[in-house]
């Protein structure tokens, strides 16, 4: 297998403004993504209700997430969070120039974020 060299801030340059989702790496249990948004939300009434436990952090840009039963949570670049699996949670808005990275994984034991 040959080793890839790439660069995660490095970003398609897609003449669109759709939200791009590249997966870097799969295995069985994980998966990661670069994710460059251009001002996307999710749709009104819409809720991420995922069966993995998520960890992002915002490389790049600003966000504002809303996790249900919470107040909302502003990104700025360097910051990240951990969603349990099954917490409903949406974007609310991202800047023009976000840039995620998406870490998605079976909680299959109790996960503890460390600061």
């Amino acid at each position: 297998m040959p080793i890839v060299v790439d660069n995660l801030l490095r970003t398609a340059t897609d003449s669109d403004d759709r939200e791009q989702i590249k997966e870097l790496l799969a295995t069985g249990s994980v998966r990661i993504e670069q994710i460059v948004s251009h001002g996307q939300a999710s749709p009104e009434g819409f809720w991420y209700d995922q069966p993995e436990a998520e960890w992002v952090v915002l490389l790049q840009g600003s966000a504002t997430l809303l996790i249900e039963g919470e107040p909302g949570v502003t990104l700025g670049a360097g910051d990240y969070l951990l969603i349990p699996a099954h917490l409903r949670h949406r974007v609310e808005r991202t800047s023009e120039d976000a840039l995620w990275l998406a870490v998605h994984f079976r909680d299959e034991t109790k996960v503890t974020s460390r600061t």
